[in-house]
């Protein structure tokens, strides 16, 4: 399956240790991820060399030709919730992920959209189960 992950880049990069654990238990199952970069360090700096419409056409060609897209959304980002508005307007399945003890955006904790699952965690030991309850789910992994 091919999976877009989001993250933050711009707004901060205190959760990259669980951005680098998603990517790698996505990829461990055999999934691509075209945006496995946003999980390791310094991709911020790479983000601020390239041009703003070379990151909107890079990233919505990616969201348009995968599956599902994946974000972790503890830490607030423009970015991410413009890519996951991008991707339930195509109706592709959207898991956001977020630390339990951390209030996300309302306009993403309220999103009745069918398509769109919100599911915190305590430790990141749960992640993986999570993520393979929602790929589970994908009607491409039937």
């Amino acid at each position: 399956m091919k999976i877009y992950f989001a993250c933050s880049i711009t707004g901060g990069r205190q959760d990259e240790d669980v951005y680098r654990q998603i990517v790698e238990i996505l990829q461990s199952g055999g999934h691509e991820v075209p945006t496995a970069v946003f999980a390791q360090p310094r991709t911020e700096i790479d983000e601020i060399s390239m041009d703003s419409e070379e990151v909107y056409r890079r990233d919505t060609h990616w969201i348009r030709s995968c599956d599902v897209l994946i974000a972790e959304v503890t830490t607030p980002s423009h970015g991410v919730g413009y890519e996951i508005g991008y991707a339930l307007n195509l109706e592709k399945p959207v898991l956001c992920l977020h630390k339990q003890d951390i209030e996300i955006s309302k306009m993403i904790s309220g999103n009745p959209h069918p398509k769109l699952q919100i599911k915190p965690y305590l430790a990141h030991e749960e992640l993986k189960s999570i993520l393979d309850a929602f790929l589970e789910q994908s009607p491409l992994s039937k």
